[in-house]
């Protein structure tokens, strides 16, 4: 199938250094609220991009659920392979494609695991359907079918039924630690605007790109 011809103008405001706060979770904060204000679907579905044991790029979408100067978190099965990456290569990419309002931001940093302290906060928010989940799936192993599936989350409610489910020690959270923010403005002619946070000790310099 050829692709090539399917071609968008952007034609947006542009997005200079006058405009970006010197603080870059300042600035991700702004965009997040426009994005959400704006009425896109799932505007905390982000990409996590890790590398595998041996060398290899691996990616899938998470959510994020909480962020601040410290960090942005997110929550996992421990036994996924993302957490097995990230345990052994801590470095991790976050990517936010906000396209129809032709906006991204990418985010790099290290990972490190969240506290049980951290994650018991946020367990009692989820919905319990959620909670029963993480005790049905291993995630990321073979499983025969769906029915088994089906069968391990019935197990499991009934297992928990009429009290409240204890996380599972194997459920958990990281935080990316940023080192660089990219926020990406389309442009037309392709003359994209990319404006990048660098970290340098305890601050921050910003930097425009080329596109």
């Amino acid at each position: 199938m050829d692709l090539s011809e399917i071609r968008q103008t952007y034609e947006t405001k542009g997005l200079d250094l006058p405009d970006l706060s010197p603080n870059p979770t300042t600035q991700f904060q702004i965009w997040y609220e426009e994005v959400t204000e704006a009425g896109y679907l799932e505007p905390n579905a982000m990409v996590l991009s890790t590398t595998t044991p041996d060398g290899g790029p691996r990616a899938r979408i998470v959510l994020l659920k909480t962020f601040n100067d410290d960090g942005f978190c997110f929550f996992t099965n421990l036994t996924s392979d993302k957490a097995s990456d990230l345990a052994t290569t801590a470095n991790a990419s976050l990517t936010f494609p906000w396209i129809s309002l032709r906006r991204q931001v990418n985010i790099f940093g290290r990972s490190k695991q969240l506290t049980s302290e951290e994650v018991d906060a946020y367990w009692v928010t989820r919905p319990r359907g959620s909670q029963i989940g993480a005790w049905a799936s291993n995630q990321s192993s073979v499983i025969p079918n769906r029915e088994y599936l089906d069968n391990r989350f019935q197990f499991e409610e009934e297992r928990w039924e009429g009290q409240p489910i204890e996380r599972p020690d194997y459920w958990g959270g990281f935080r990316v630690i940023p080192e660089r923010f990219e926020f990406w403005q389309g442009r037309t002619n392709r003359l994209h605007d990319r404006l990048c946070y660098r970290r340098i000790e305890n601050d921050w310099i910003i930097e425009r790109l080329s596109p």
